[in-house]
């Protein structure tokens, strides 16, 4: 039997995120791993995680200086840090998400990181009519009309294939998941200022516990989701190299429908025509001077639904939780 390689540093992004809190404890508790750097602009302490091996880095993706010290020594490169509800405006997104990940690859490339892992989106694959049931790896990415999340993790995509074709040495995985639920769905809250978090807060608490039953007027729009903990575990098979570089999408077993969500809430369903909802969501999205967070409107046109085969081929990879299992969990935890 071959003697054990020397244990791994893994440098994290945006740690404390949803994706974080469902990889982070695999790299602590995986004897592979000697040493996590933790990256993010806002100082926090690993240890109220229960995060021992995690060195807190300070630092922002727009300054690739403070990504290049921070990488020193990192063998992977896993980057998670991303702006997904739309409050900030256009440009500041844009330098957070796009020049954000560009620089993040190219410190990596500078640090000399063996491999480079980036947890993208279904969203990548857009919402065109003719996205099939099922989309596989081999679907293009194609980037929605308006809405900010899909069109900027399509052009990432696309700029870091053309980016690690120019630099073979590193190896890059991108994972797509679906949406991605768990106790820690909420972990992006501290974007918003304290009253809105505050009124979202009252506002989620009536919505799960409503003194009624209220009627939920939905169109039967499919939708997959999965836990934060299975993004967590194929997350740590790409750290690992436990399949081939590549793209892989990953979301829990099943699809279920908005009126089976809203079922689950507590609310009844009533079922309405998709098409009025569908047009109503892309012309939400297209309003002149709309505010990006209105860009997710269209998502509701054709929401696109993935075949995750080609995650437990080739990496071994297992979802722990169905769609319908990881809905039930993320709820239970937000009326907790």
């Amino acid at each position: 039997m071959a003697a054990p390689g020397p244990a791994l540093t893994v440098a994290v992004t945006g740690p404390t995120g949803t994706f974080g809190f469902g990889f982070v404890p695999l790299l602590e508790a995986d004897d592979r791993v000697g040493r996590i750097i933790g990256i993010a602009r806002r100082p926090f302490d690993p240890c109220e995680h229960g995060w021992t091996k995690m060195e807190y880095r300070q630092g922002d993706v727009r300054d690739p200086a403070a990504l290049e010290q921070a990488f020193v020594g990192a063998d992977v490169v896993v980057h998670l840090a991303f702006m997904i509800v739309g409050i900030a405006d256009r440009q500041t997104i844009r330098e957070i998400n796009v020049e954000g990940t560009m620089n993040t690859f190219r410190a990596a490339v500078a640090a000399g990181a063996r491999r480079f892992v980036y947890a993208s989106s279904v969203a990548a694959y857009g919402f065109g009519r003719d996205n099939p049931v099922g989309i596989t790896e081999e679907w293009p990415t194609r980037p929605a009309k308006h809405f900010f999340y899909s069109k900027e993790k399509a052009e990432v995509e696309r700029l870091l294939h053309d980016a690690a074709a120019a630099h073979p040495e590193i190896d890059m995985y991108l994972l797509r998941p679906s949406i991605v639920l768990g106790p820690h769905f909420a972990g992006a809250k501290t974007f918003f200022p304290t009253w809105l978090e505050a009124l979202g807060q009252r506002l989620t608490a009536f919505a799960l516990r409503p003194p009624v039953t209220l009627p939920a007027l939905l169109p039967a729009l499919p939708v997959q989701f999965i836990h934060e903990q299975d993004v967590g575990q194929a997350l740590h098979l790409c750290v690992q190299a436990a399949g081939p570089p590549g793209a892989y999408n990953v979301t829990g077993d099943g699809v279920l429908t908005a009126l089976d969500v809203a079922r689950e809430i507590g609310m009844l369903p009533v079922a309405v025509p998709r098409a009025p909802v569908q047009v109503a969501g892309r012309l939400l999205a297209a309003l002149p001077f709309a505010p990006p967070v209105l860009g997710w409107a269209e998502a509701l046109w054709t929401p696109p639904i993935m075949d995750a085969g080609k995650a437990k081929r080739e990496l071994g990879w297992s979802p722990r939780y169905t769609a319908l299992e990881a809905l039930r969990e993320t709820l239970e935890a937000q009326r907790g």
